[in-house]
């Protein structure tokens, strides 16, 4: 026998999977966090053994480390533990979660929320719960992944409409109606695009669902908190309520700074995903600490509305500044603001470029966004200062050359 073990053929299929990543540029890597040199300023880290400045979170009023939240936690832990030991419909559900679901439901304007453990989750719940085989889905084709997921696992017949064209999806919806096909149907759509940073048209996507008998449901993970006046996010921006949009979905680990998500709306439709849901059914309840932290980062969301002024102040200038610089960015008046510099290659040169100058703004590439429109998405915070945003706009204005013929 030969000294020398053969290959492992499973080991040899997942090194070629890895190594054509690689190769097109799309491999990622985890950043390692190791800690906050300055507590008062959340917006630098030790990263890789780096002091960075993040351009690329989504902590987008500065809540992640507010004291007073992490406070809330705490104090919860001491009373509450730190597990919820069970699933909300045998212990798990506690006091801190029903008050919870019961200060969310008010702030959007529900009869009532249920609480899920992520996003993802939630968002599963909606589409595997309203729909099944036979029924239909239809998707922004710009659409989260977990949104996506939701609609090839509910096992309804599923569709994609162009991104942002409420017209496309009213003709594909009348069309199912005039066939004589009288299944449920369901919408499902970003309120703000994670990647884009644009807006749903959700006026007319309602109009069309009304129209033709279909669930509209609206995951406003990037909007709540942080649009409007009040922070109602997407729904307030466009006027619609909760007759228009009967589903909303909305996460908690962004604009609150703390984990998990909720689904709000009616009584009925959140005692079904309460009874039927299997990722409400069949997981664990978040921590009842974590709500308790939640519960204090809604009120001062609530009453601290120079946080989302911030934000936009941020935006607005930072805008003014690219545009000087000749940088081609999408149409957002959001947090987000996407420069698309077409091949994973130059998006990830550029963000070496800003790391080594102590800044930290993630290279976005496929399959997260389209082929082609490999980019750098930019975020703000509320924690930002306006000398952080210069430093920024100095940055790319040293790359500015590279960056506009890339993103030209």
């Amino acid at each position: 026998m030969s000294g020398t073990a053969a290959p492992d053929w499973r080991e040899t299929r997942l090194r070629t999977i890895l190594d054509d990543l690689a190769a097109r540029g799309l491999a990622r890597r985890r950043r390692l966090v190791e800690g906050y040199p300055r507590p008062e300023d959340a917006t630098v880290a030790v990263i890789d053994g780096r002091e960075l400045v993040s351009f690329c979170g989504n902590d987008y009023l500065g809540l992640a480390r507010d004291p007073r939240v992490a406070e809330s936690l705490v104090a919860a832990a001491r009373r509450w533990g730190t597990g919820s030991g069970a699933s909300h419909l045998v212990t798990g559900h506690h006091a801190e979660h029903h008050a919870l679901e019961e200060e969310l439901a008010a702030f959007v304007g529900r009869p009532r929320a249920a609480l899920f453990s992520t996003g993802y989750m939630a968002n599963l719940a909606v589409g595997t719960t309203l729909v099944g085989r036979g029924d239909h889905v239809y998707e922004d084709r710009l659409n989260h992944a977990s949104l996506l997921d939701a609609g090839w696992l509910s096992g309804a017949r599923f569709e994609r409409y162009p991104h942002g064209d409420a017209q496309a999806l009213d003709a594909r919806l009348a069309a199912l109606r005039a066939s004589g096909d009288d299944r449920e149907a369901l919408v499902l759509t970003d309120g703000v695009f994670s990647m884009d940073g644009d807006l749903a048209p959700v006026r007319e996507l309602a109009r069309a669902c009304r129209a033709h008998r279909a669930w509209l449901a609206v995951d406003d993970a990037h909007g709540l908190g942080v649009l409007g006046d009040r922070g109602g996010g997407t729904l307030e921006t466009c006027g619609a309520g909760r007759d228009e949009v009967p589903v909303l979905v909305g996460t908690l680990g962004k604009a609150f700074g703390t984990f998990g998500a909720f689904v709000a709306g009616s009584e009925a439709l959140v005692e079904v995903l309460v009874q039927k849901a299997r990722t409400y059914v069949y997981t664990t309840a978040l921590p009842p600490a974590v709500a308790a932290a939640t519960r204090t980062a809604l009120a001062i969301a609530r009453t601290e509305a120079w946080r989302r002024e911030r934000v936009s102040g941020h935006v607005a200038r930072f805008r003014a500044g690219a545009h000087a610089l000749g940088l081609r960015l999408l149409d957002s008046h959001t947090p987000i603001q996407p420069l698309i510099l077409g091949t994973p290659e130059a998006a990830l040169a550029a963000s070496e470029r800003l790391r080594e100058r102590g800044l930290l703004v993630a290279a976005i590439r496929p399959p997260t966004v389209p082929p082609g429109s490999s980019r750098l998405r930019i975020t703000f915070s509320a924690a930002h200062t306006e000398s952080q945003v210069d430093r920024l706009l100095d940055a790319l204005a040293a790359l500015a050359p590279q960056l506009a013929e890339r993103s030209a």
